[in-house]
């Protein structure tokens, strides 16, 4: 599934990396920092409360995902790496969970781990220092 992510939702401002690239990385600006609005995106709602389960401090209060990238030596590389990382996190929000069931213990486990209990129990006080009365 893929997503076509508005331009008007991206804005990309690029700094200087750390990492590869040797004396170049001092003077060129290679790596990109993606925000990404996703109010521009209209999400339905399952998908939007994941995203932000699945960003956590990478979403901004305002609605902002931020994606920072400098993990390749060039600004085109790192642009297209931070525009994957944003389709698998879309992606991985619009996978819907299993619903859960509730299930409840028959009467005859609750008695099973009644008794177990109990003689668990036994077994411990005999464990005890005898009493002398």
């Amino acid at each position: 599934m893929a997503f076509d992510i508005p331009e008007t939702a991206i804005s990309e401002s690029f700094l200087a990396a750390s990492g590869p690239g040797g004396q170049n990385v001092n003077k060129v600006e290679t790596a990109v920092q993606m925000r990404v609005n996703i109010y521009a995106l209209r999400l339905p709602p399952f998908a939007f409360r994941k995203l932000r389960e699945l960003a956590g401090r990478k979403m901004t209060s305002g609605g902002e995902l931020i994606i920072t990238v400098r993990q390749h030596r060039t600004r085109e590389a790192n642009r297209e790496e931070a525009r994957k990382r944003v389709e698998e996190m879309l992606v991985e929000a619009h996978q819907r969970d299993a619903r859960r069931v509730k299930t409840k213990p028959s009467r005859a486990a609750k008695a099973r781990r009644v008794d177990s209990k109990k003689k668990k129990s036994g077994i411990k006080k005999m464990r005890s220092k005898p009493k002398l009365d």
